[in-house]
């Protein structure tokens, strides 16, 4: 939680990121992600200074579970003093415990996106799903919220003025836009009308930017003019030079396994790597999302 120190603003961790969507999608299955093609709605992670504390925090902590398809386990909400926005007990069930920073008893209408964290924590948990390291297993936590229709609150907590800052997670608000752009493309939901906080709508907008430059690289039709150029240079000194290692600065790789050049890429919606032959236009599906990709190789 950062409350008063800068925010760090980009795309650190963008790497971690689709390899957290790339996980979600083989580990919940295609059928599975459409399960949550509706984000949570506003009005159950809703809470006014008129709500009782802590009925209020089991009523969105009940969504929540819902929401992310739990078992109908109970969600205990407690309060104290804590370093960090919240934590939670992760056993066996059939009740979780949560704990909020003290810090919420007066800023309930962040008490949603806090939960959204932890919550998801308890659904990775039953998934058996995790990053090895605290750092890129909470950056999973994340994505998996925002990818999975309640983590839009997380990028919403996010408010920064010319004197003070808020933001919960650990994904910088322009990759939590980034993440709810993605989903918003499968999904076709458009999340920008629930942001109450100016600036998350500002991160969202360059999160989508980023989201939608994914589906413009080669070998892809939809790849622009330099793209394309760049990519037929490459594709010429990988003919001349077999075997020469790939330019980590772009988004593919080629090789030649024998039968003739292949050029791998990244999934522009789940990040999973394919493999296609170069032989000028190709229609590819992916596997894990099963989106169907035009490319011209």
């Amino acid at each position: 939680m950062t409350d008063g120190s800068p925010v760090v603003h980009g795309f650190p961790h963008l790497d971690t990121v689709r390899s957290a969507i790339t996980a979600l999608y083989r580990r919940i299955s295609y059928d599975g992600m459409h399960a949550y093609a509706t984000s949570l709605v506003p009005a159950d992670a809703a809470f006014s200074d008129a709500d009782d504390l802590h009925l209020g925090a089991q009523r969105v902590a009940r969504a929540m579970v819902h929401h992310l398809h739990l078992p109908d386990a109970r969600v205990i909400v407690g309060f104290r003093r804590m370093e960090h926005a919240a934590s939670v007990e992760l056993a066996a069930g059939p009740e979780y415990f949560i704990e909020l920073n003290d810090r919420f008893r007066t800023h309930r209408r962040d008490i949603g996106a806090a939960l959204a964290h932890e919550v998801m924590h308890v659904l990775l948990h039953r998934l058996g799903l995790e990053f090895p390291g605290t750092r890129d297993n909470e950056i999973l936590t994340d994505t998996a919220a925002a990818y999975l229709g309640a983590g839009w609150l997380l990028l919403d907590a996010f408010r920064e003025d010319a004197t003070s800052s808020q933001k919960l997670g650990y994904l910088t608000p322009e990759e939590f836009g980034y993440v709810l752009a993605k989903r918003a493309l499968v999904f076709d939901e458009d999340p920008s009308p629930w942001f109450t906080s100016a600036q998350a709508y500002t991160a969202y907008t360059k999160g989508r930017e980023r989201a939608l430059r994914d589906g413009r690289q080669p070998p892809l039709t939809a790849a622009g003019w330099a793209g394309r150029h760049r990519y037929a240079k490459d594709r010429r000194y990988a003919r001349d030079h077999p075997g020469a290692a790939a330019d980590p600065a772009v988004p593919y790789a080629f090789e030649d396994d024998g039968q003739g050049l292949r050029v791998s890429f990244g999934c522009p919606t789940c990040h999973q790597r394919i493999r296609v032959p170069v032989r000028g236009r190709v229609r590819a599906r992916c596997g894990v999302c099963r989106t169907v990709l035009e490319c011209d190789t």
